[in-house]
């Protein structure tokens, strides 16, 4: 297996379409930002700044609702893209 000059997966021979390698590992780097923002419980283990009452650890949490699913339409997006939109 040889990788082109645009970083794709070269496979001349066994009829597997080209995949980009790089947007594959920016779609692997979407799904770990939140498993590491989350498992890094001392970062948002406080109080303090609180939002109408709610301390900060709850807002933060729930905030990470949204961004994880985010990161998660990025990274499907590129591996779709990455695989020339077939399925």
């Amino acid at each position: 297996m040889s990788l082109g000059s645009s970083g794709e997966d070269q496979r001349p021979h066994d009829g597997t379409p080209p995949t980009d390698r790089r947007k594959i590992a920016w779609a692997c780097v979407c799904l770990a930002v939140p498993v590491v923002a989350l498992l890094w419980v001392p970062s948002y283990a406080r109080e303090d700044p609180s939002i109408g009452g709610i301390p900060f650890f709850f807002w933060y949490q729930f905030l990470w609702v949204f961004l994880c699913s985010g990161f998660t339409w990025t990274a499907y997006k590129l591996v779709e893209s990455a695989r020339g939109g077939r399925r």
